[in-house]
């Protein structure tokens, strides 16, 4: 709306169950995009490096396997495992060795003694130190490279079916810790009245139902999400015993305990404090609710600060209580918001006070948002390669960008917040007087007198909504109130997604401090993905090609190859050859051998002149189905 349109009428939504479906449609619609295009949660904790190295060859046969991580990680008895050629366990199956020096995280396993030549390889899953689950798999040869029956999984930790009600548990909590924080902030701070209103009961009562269920949920899963994928395993007592014993496990506990509190204070905000009348009893009552709301509130908020981000990495001890007072900030801005909408559209009662007073609220809690997520994004991202390159980065940057469209919205509602007045309705608080002759008619028949009563409040309410609604500055407010409640529900989804990305910073440091790109800076390794489709059945998909280290000499060549659907892909023929166009060398082969399904690998592939070297891939897919790639990259 312009800020000097004139009014247009009232607003084209008049029943609250419009409202409603409206907003209902525009979650589903937002959860559901968000999680067909999000895919498993992102690895939190990322493997660094190994010994031997993805795609070795050793000339003998190492004592043993270490993995090095970006952060702390939780390990079980089969955390590491390594599978000869034949896919029998060349380990020693027993637990992972913590390996770890300072700020090194590093584990390994045991082998046999006197394993064979051949390929080997290395699956490993594990949790990382902010909840969620990472795996991952890779190759080394001793010898030399051979064939193997092993397949690499395809589906990642946390993925698959269990990964996603999973997920969908996660948003559904942040939904009801919202509503039942903010709404309760809103009857206590902004609109008293409210408690004696059934819409803001449903509201609150219905954030804390969510919010339970929510937990519940993610607890019983919680074993097969970090483990075998299966909803069966979420009954395994042996497997939930475990989960008590994790960090995440003992945050959803506590989370179910306070939930209890928070009933106990629903019971009381919604009963004792709405049916109270004396004004000094209420005030009092209304510090102690705030004093024990806010303690049980806060509580909630740290079941998140200490299992999630903002419990490992730098400065965690600073994070934790920053990172809850931002969730409260946003509970108190979008569950008010929630609850402003809900006062506006279902109930005739809410006066312009109130409004001012969640106004206010509002700003304080933009202003904590601000100064809270400053350091948040600091902390998590680090650079503006890892704000631009990664996607925990872009995320941010929608985020912000989503925050900057509420709080121009949000600029519109305050306008007509200042032009609010109560006149309208002033006129319908004097109460009808009822006509004599059909006072003394009802006044021996008690049950008439009732009903008449009920229809009289039930008249009275419906005059005073009509009324309120025909009032343009409310009219106009109510339109950008549900403005601000549309875009908040984008931001709280967006908000969400961030819990499960990787962080930036943290995807930098596992990427050896340089941004993924397709065409790394001289003398680093060698990065590229190139799509191909040859034109026949399944001809389609990817090219990826790592060179190692990326300069002049001897390097170690690896390709793999995604089809359309993601997975690995095995074609009949592949081969590679480099051209330095600048000097007329080349084009020199290069013949991979096969390790595993869809990925090859060379060594000693010699790179004789630094440069920009054009790389051809053919790959084929059939008899007859064939197709040449290239693309550039500087090389030495």
């Amino acid at each position: 709306m312009s800020a000097t349109a004139p009014y247009a009428g009232p607003s084209p939504i008049r029943r609250p169950l419009a409202a409603a479906a409206l907003l209902a449609a525009l979650v589903s619609l937002v959860f559901g995009l968000l999680l067909a295009g999000a895919g498993p949660a992102s690895a939190h904790a990322a493997l660094t490096g190994s010994d031997p190295a993805d795609g070795a060859v050793v000339d003998t046969a190492p004592k043993e396997v270490t993995l090095s991580f970006s952060e702390a990680i939780a390990v079980g008895d089969d955390s590491i495992r390594v599978l000869d050629p034949s896919g029998k366990r060349a380990d020693t199956e027993a637990e992972p060795k913590d390996l770890s020096e300072g700020s090194t995280v590093r584990y390994g396993v045991a082998l046999h003694s006197g394993l064979p030549d051949g390929t080997y390889t290395v699956a490993w899953q594990a949790v990382s130190a902010d909840s969620h689950p990472i795996s991952g798999a890779f190759t080394f040869s001793i010898g030399a490279p051979s064939d193997t029956t092993v397949a690499l999984p395809s589906q990642e930790a946390g993925g698959g079916p269990v990964g996603v009600v999973y997920d969908i548990a996660r948003y559904a909590a942040y939904g009801g810790f919202v509503l039942l924080v903010g709404g309760s902030a809103f009857v206590l701070v902004c609109w008293r009245g409210g408690a004696t209103a059934l819409p803001m009961q449903r509201l609150v009562v219905r954030g804390w139902l969510t919010l339970t269920a929510a937990t519940l949920v993610m607890l019983l899963l919680r074993n097969p999400y970090t483990g075998s994928g299966k909803f069966a395993d979420a009954f395994d007592l042996a497997g939930l015993q475990s989960v008590l014993d994790t960090k995440p496990g003992a945050a959803l506990v506590s989370r179910l305990l306070l939930l209890g509190a928070a009933a106990l204070f629903i019971a009381v905000l919604f009963g004792t404090y709405a049916r109270r009348e004396d004004e000094r009893e209420k005030k009092d009552l209304t510090f102690g609710l705030a004093v024990g709301g806010g303690v049980v509130a806060t509580g909630i908020a740290a079941t998140w600060a200490m299992s999630e981000h903002a419990s490992t990495g730098i400065q965690a001890n600073i994070a934790m209580p920053v990172d809850v007072l931002h969730l409260l900030a946003v509970a108190a801005w979008l569950g008010g918001l929630a609850s402003l909408l809900v006062a506006l559209y279902r109930t005739p009662d809410i006066g312009s006070a109130a409004v001012r007073r969640f106004s206010a609220v509002a700003f304080g809690s933009v202003v904590v948002l601000a100064a809270t997520g400053i350091y948040q994004s600091w902390r998590q991202v680090g650079s503006w390669s890892a704000l631009t390159g990664t996607r925990y980065g872009q995320l941010l940057i929608l985020k912000v960008a989503l925050i900057a469209v509420l709080l121009a919205v949000a600029w519109f509602s305050r306008r007509w917040t200042g032009q609010l007045t109560d006149s309208a309705v002033a006129s319908e608080d004097v109460a009808e007087e009822e006509p004599e002759s059909e006072s003394e008619s009802v006044s021996a028949d008690p049950e008439r007198a009732a009903q008449l009563a009920r229809q009289r409040a039930a008249l009275t309410a419906t005059k005073k909504k009509r009324i309120r609604d025909a009032d343009p500055q409310r009219s106009g407010l109510r339109r950008s109130v549900l403005a601000e409640a549309a875009v908040a529900v984008v931001l709280l989804a967006v908000t969400t997604m961030l819990t499960s990305t990787e962080p930036g910073r943290t995807e930098e440091e596992a990427a050896g401090g340089t941004p993924s790109a397709s065409a790394p800076a001289a003398g680093g390794p060698v990065n590229l993905k190139m799509p191909f489709d040859t034109g026949g059945q399944n001809g389609k998909g990817t090219v990826r090609i790592d060179i190692e280290p990326g300069r002049t000499g001897s390097n170690d060549l690896h390709v793999w190859i995604d089809g359309s659907d993601g997975k690995p892909m095995d074609v009949p023929e592949l081969k590679l050859a480099l051209t330095l166009e600048s000097k007329d060398i080349g084009p020199l082969p290069v013949v991979p051998d096969r390790l595993a399904e869809g990925h090859w690998s060379a060594s000693a592939v010699q790179i004789p002149m630094a440069g920009d070297w054009k790389i051809d891939v053919t790959v084929r897919t059939s008899d007859i189905d064939q197709v040449t790639i290239d693309k550039n990259a500087k090389i030495g």
